[in-house]
């Protein structure tokens, strides 16, 4: 029964890191490698993150520059980055690439904002589920008669304190990204 449980609050706990992680790849005017890390590059032949094969700075506030460690690869790190939905045009100068991030209209703000607000409910969406898998088991378990009807109810209090828990730090988080994204 506590097994169930410890297995429950990891997978919040992971929903909730997963979501933290969408939203460091959402790109708040500010230069951040995170938003680099789901633009993949096909190095001979295996898709790669631009920063395992690249040294990633932010020299300025605004300014990614990247170094690929095989210059051969400039061109399609170069290419991945247009293709991608990032919004913005590299300059190659032969040896590094450099992104310079434009400070966000307030369309974009909106927009981005929208888009938080969507993963932070798809994030609570997923601790919901892991909440109604484990209520499952646990009914499981009384069916069984493994656990009491007194155990039931008490592990459905405990789950549901913890869905409460991890759905208060999809909020928090959204709400910290939110504000990041109004600064100007």
């Amino acid at each position: 029964m506590k097994e169930l449980y410890k297995q429950t609050e990891e997978k919040m706990q992971k929903a909730i890191v997963s979501l933290e992680t969408e939203f460091a790849s959402i790109r708040a005017g500010r230069a951040t490698s995170a938003v680099l890390d789901r633009i993949m590059v096909d190095f001979y032949g295996v898709p790669t993150p631009i920063p395992q094969m690249s040294s990633v700075s932010a020299p300025e506030a605004r300014i990614l520059q990247i170094q690929p460690y095989d210059m051969s690869t400039i061109k399609d790190i170069e290419k991945a980055i247009q293709a991608s939905d990032l919004g913005i045009n590299p300059a190659n100068d032969g040896r590094v690439i450099r992104l310079v991030f434009p400070p966000l209209n307030e369309e974009r703000r909106l927009e981005l904002t929208r888009q938080v607000a969507k993963l932070c409910e798809n994030g609570k969406v997923a601790v919901r589920n892991i909440r109604r898998d484990a209520l499952e088991k646990y009914k499981a378990m009384k069916k069984n008669s493994e656990i009491t009807e007194d155990d039931l109810k008490k592990s459905e209090q405990d789950v549901q304190k913890l869905t409460d828990k991890y759905c208060k730090l999809a909020d928090d988080a959204a709400d910290k990204k939110s504000k990041e994204l109004q600064e100007i």
